[in-house]
């Protein structure tokens, strides 16, 4: 017996785990598990199949299949048992048995499959054996980590009284050093003494009284005065008001100390300051930009026609600099006669319908400035659309449920218009409550089902002039035609209904005109078939 590989595949041949057990190129084994679900029969009460060069043996689990990829010299029996012994595994690693649960527990899976089989041929262990050698501590790992911290609590003793010696010999330099200053060194001894007790020093000398040769007055000057030239160790002491947040405690300086000392690398976390935790979003490299946004409210029925159809767009503006204010916008409409604008009460109205120009009606008065990241900007122009034409719909939903048996087959199709190029595009489809996933046979793009809220979403990155049109089967337990409405949509485009554009910035004050940017999106905020 051979086993080329063991597989974890969902019944759309999406292949979410999967070990080889010999040697294979990608690229063949790629071909072997794509080729798997094309030749699955209905109706067959084996669970094999042969082809001319390998043999796959599996067995459902859930919405999945496990699957082995063997030679067709191997004993089909042996296959079946080693087969059986991975599908009690498999529950035993992932509780879940999803793609999402198979992914999440995929390594401890694979490790589990190791034990099984081993270059191809399976072992005689149990389901209890593999668990246990799985999880099977290492004597010497244990006796490795006693020896490791045996170094430790050594190292620390010394460093301890390394530290407690540096002191002393601190101390005594300090009081004989030459100064004359009798009751101040008498005073100042304590505090540094103090002062040294608590720091952590370092084996440097970069510490209070290191060797200077200026006497204690200096030492003394340093503590409270900023540090020059050489930094001693209180220009590692907080501020005022910050006692309590000196960082890592003497012990643990202790002990780095040490490894630096045995030759080890420490990579020391440097605490960032207070100002950059709470760093901005990064500002635009524009002076001036300008969004258009469309929100659409669209509600289908689901044997055709439109129930609600509603375009609701604005033009924002937002100026970083000041000097920037003192601007008019000349903007260009498109051909759209079902679109009514309408301009915020302190634009001049009767330039906008002259001439397309968004001024203020007090043209000494400049437009507000800041940053785009506070607010969504000042809001210029807003307009509507509603319609009941099915034409200009971005996106039909077509659903078909039939039922068979005890079985019920739903054909869900989409036809998106040539007027947008949609992207990101998430068709959510409730079900009923299923203990299973649904079983998906054909789809244009990618599905997800959401177990907790039993909705089935199926996702297109792009619909362009390539796929102006798609389908979705899948299969659920008898269940009414209802339960799979209401169909909501999302989806993004970079192009609107108003078809409206932003052609120059105007400067009130003379010069060049100012740069800027314009963005356009078209956003489904509400958008379902019902």
């Amino acid at each position: 017996m051979v086993v080329l590989a063991a597989s974890i595949v969902g019944k759309s041949g999406k292949v979410l785990v999967s070990r080889q057990f010999v040697d294979m190129s990608r690229i063949r084994i790629e071909g072997l598990l794509a080729a798997f679900p094309k030749l699955i029969g209905t109706g067959k009460q084996h669970t094999y199949i042969e082809t001319d060069n390998v043999r796959y043996v599996y067995q459902p689990i859930e919405a999945l299949y496990l699957l082995l990829v063997t030679n067709k010299q191997s004993n089909i029996l042996e296959d079946i048992d080693t087969l059986r012994l991975l599908s009690k595994l498999v529950p035993e690693y992932s509780y879940s048995l999803d793609e999402e649960g198979i992914c999440k527990h995929a390594f401890e899976l694979i490790f589990a499959f190791d034990e099984v089989i081993s270059l191809g041929h399976k072992e005689n262990v149990t389901v209890a054996q593999v668990k246990q050698y799985c999880e099977m501590e290492s004597h010497e790992e244990k006796l490795h980590k006693l020896v490791m911290q045996s170094k430790i609590n050594e190292t620390k003793d010394v460093m301890k009284r390394k530290a407690s010696e540096i002191d002393k010999s601190k101390i005594e330099k300090n009081r004989g050093d030459k100064g004359g200053f009798g009751p101040l060194t008498s005073m100042g001894s304590g505090r540094i003494e103090n002062s040294l007790s608590d720091l952590s020093l370092s084996s440097t000398g970069t510490g209070f009284g290191s060797g200077s040769g200026f006497g204690l007055s200096t030492d003394v000057d340093s503590f409270s005065t900023k540090p020059k030239g050489r930094p001693t160790a209180s220009a590692n002491a907080p501020p005022k008001g910050l006692g309590m947040k000196l960082g890592k405690s003497q012990k643990t300086n202790q002990f780095l100390e040490s490894l630096k000392a045995e030759g080890e690398v420490i990579h020391e976390d440097v605490q960032p300051k207070l100002g950059s935790s709470r760093s901005a979003a990064p500002p635009l490299t524009d002076p001036i930009t300008l969004t258009v946004e469309e929100k659409l409210n669209v509600t289908l029925k689901r044997d055709g026609g439109v129930s609600n159809f509603d375009v609701q767009g604005q033009l924002s503006l937002q100026i970083l600099n000041q000097e920037d204010g003192h601007i008019q916008v000349q903007v260009q409409t498109g051909d759209n006669q079902a679109v009514s604008f309408k301009t915020h009460p302190n634009m001049n109205k009767e330039l906008f319908a002259n001439e397309y120009i968004l001024g203020l009606k007090d043209p000494n008065r400049p437009f507000p400035t800041g940053q785009a990241s506070d607010a969504a900007g000042v809001g210029l122009l807003k307009w509507r659309m509603q319609s009941t034409d099915e034409s200009i719909v971005p996106l039909t939903i077509n659903c078909w449920p039939s039922s068979s048996g005890n079985e019920t087959y739903v054909n869900i199709e989409y036809e998106a218009s040539s007027m947008f190029d949609l992207r990101n595009v998430v068709i959510s489809v409730p079900l009923p409550a299923l203990r299973e996933a649904p079983s998906v046979s054909q789809i244009d793009g990618e599905w997800r089902y959401d177990s907790r809220n039993s909705i089935l979403e199926w996702s297109v990155l792009l619909i362009d002039n390539s796929n102006r049109s798609g389908s979705m089967e899948f299969v659920v337990p008898q269940t009414d035609s209802s339960s799979f409405f209401p169909i909501s949509v999302r989806f993004t485009a970079t192009d609107t209904f108003s078809d409206l554009k932003v052609t120059n910035i105007i400067p009130l004050k003379g010069g060049n005109p100012p740069k800027f940017a314009q963005r356009t999106q078209l956003i489904a905020e509400n958008y379902q078939v019902v």
